[in-house]
């Protein structure tokens, strides 16, 4: 081979792992960004919740938002009782991959 094949073949070499090197890094997180594979577990608990709550046997709750990051779920919403509020807590925090439930949940008037 001579030298200029040698760089050409370099140059095609490195050229075609950049893609590689951006792909893996741009799915990797930091403190301030979530990555790829937590806001895909966030979202399946949030709809793990979201089942939970539908299947509760007194389910009053289809004014409640569910929010989840990183094992935190945030409820949001209004509730008609102070004993739903308390039972959408409960039922949320059973529920696999909760580690917290920030209940902010609102009794309506």
């Amino acid at each position: 081979m001579t030298a200029t094949s040698v760089k050409v073949l370099t140059l095609i070499t490195c050229l075609s792992a950049l893609p590689l090197m951006v792909g893996l890094t741009g799915c990797a997180g930091d403190r301030y960004n979530q990555s790829t594979d937590q806001r895909v577990e966030d979202s399946r608990t949030s709809e793990r919740v979201r089942e939970a709550l539908a299947a509760a046997p007194q389910y009053k709750f289809d004014g409640v938002q569910i929010a989840a990051s990183n094992g935190v779920v945030q409820l949001s919403g209004y509730v008609n009782t102070s004993a739903q509020r308390t039972r959408a807590g409960e039922v949320a925090s059973k529920v696999v991959g909760v580690r917290t439930v920030e209940n902010n949940l609102k009794i309506k008037d």
